[in-house]
């Protein structure tokens, strides 16, 4: 299933964009939407292996694993881009983990440490290293993948809602550092979305409850997810099509805003 923004004159072409996260699901999707619209793409994930195959599927695209917890790597990754790519006019920062679940007297400091260090501060990390270009050149788009969570916190995923929240304030607070010169900082977050990492926890909750994998998803949404008003998973092409307009000149008013993909799922206005 494919969705885009085609018709629409994004005026994007020839920029140039990282996605981080990029190996699979909305990362991918982000990577191949804007290749259509003519930008020239980077990617970056931490599994070499799963970033190949990714770059083999989208074409042409510069790739650079990096690990994005390692401030070194996020140098090395910014020195490579820029060097084969020039500096990205677009930074879309997709990575991220579920992280540490379970009730919050169940994890320990350790897993409220890792969730924050790959969800939040990668985020502060990638932002560092690409956004002076940008102010420089008085143009940027920088989009970051928040999450429902981030603003309906669920009591098993604690690190990650807090993580996420986080996120949001940081956009807006950059947002309102950055806006003035040109370079528009906004969020999208997502609920439920047809990706790898929804995959694993839908087989987990079927291998837990001795259910079907459809069967999972099923309860999942009725139990867990009651305001998904679709009743269904997001695709990451939906997510993608939102990315794309925020990385354009079509949205060049937009900054500072928090974009719910969520198909009704967050319970308030």
């Amino acid at each position: 299933m494919r969705f885009s923004v085609a018709g629409m004159d994004l005026k994007i072409s020839a920029r140039k964009a990282l996605i981080t996260g990029a190996d699979s699901g909305i990362g991918r999707a982000v990577a191949r939407q804007l290749l259509d619209e003519g930008v020239r793409v980077a990617i970056t994930d931490v599994d070499p292996d799963s970033l190949k195959k990714a770059a083999a599927e989208l074409g042409d695209v510069i790739a650079v694993p990096a690990d994005l917890t390692r401030p070194d790597d996020v140098a090395r990754l910014r020195d490579r881009v820029n060097s084969e790519l020039g500096s990205p006019d677009i930074l879309v920062h997709a990575a991220g983990i579920t992280g540490a679940q379970g009730l919050f007297h169940e994890i320990d400091e350790n897993g409220w440490q890792q969730t924050f260090d790959i969800d939040f501060f990668s985020s502060v990390r990638v932002v560092k290293a690409f956004v002076q270009p940008m102010r420089d050149a008085g143009w940027g788009r920088i989009i970051l993948l928040a999450s429902e969570d981030a603003v309906q916190p669920y009591v098993d995923e604690l690190p990650y809602c807090a993580a996420k929240a986080a996120v949001v304030t940081l956009a807006k607070g950059l947002s309102k550092t950055y806006g003035p010169e040109g370079v528009l900082v906004n969020t999208v977050s997502p609920a439920f979305i047809h990706t790898p990492m929804t995959d694993k926890m839908m087989k987990k909750r079927a291998d837990e409850n001795g259910t079907s994998f459809d069967e999972a998803v099923k309860s999942f949404l009725d139990e867990e997810r009651p305001g998904m008003a679709l009743k269904r998973r997001g695709e990451a092409d939906e997510v993608a099509s939102v990315i794309t307009f925020l990385c354009s000149e079509r949205a060049s008013f937009v900054n500072g805003s928090n974009y719910r993909v969520d198909s009704g799922s967050v319970q308030t206005v």
